[in-house]
C-alpha cells in the first residue's frame, strides 16, 4: 500500500509562503538556500492554487444544487 503524503492545510501553505518571502527578502541567506526556498515556494503556490480551484468547483456544485432545490414545479410561467 502506498503512503500518501500528508498535505498541509491551506492556511499552513499561506503561513509557509510568508516565511519563505521573509527569508528571501532578508538577503541573509545563501544563493543555494534562496533557490531551495524559491523552489519550495513554487510548489506551495501550485498546491494552494489547486486547492482554491477545487474549492471553487465545490462551491459551484453546491450553488447549482441549491438552484435545483429551489425549483417549484407548481410555479411555472410557460
Amino acid at each position: 500500500m502506498a503512503n500518501k503524503k500528508k498535505e498541509k492545510p491551506f492556511e499552513g501553505i499561506v503561513e509557509r509562503l510568508e516565511e519563505i518571502t521573509k527569508n528571501l527578502e532578508s538577503g541573509e541567506i545563501s544563493l543555494e538556500e534562496s533557490l531551495a526556498l524559491f523552489e519550495e515556494g513554487v510548489g506551495l503556490v501550485k498546491s494552494g492554487t489547486q486547492r482554491l480551484e477545487g474549492a471553487e468547483k465545490k462551491i459551484e456544485v453546491l450553488m447549482n444544487q441549491n438552484k435545483i432545490n429551489d425549483f417549484d414545479p407548481d410555479n411555472t410561467t410557460s
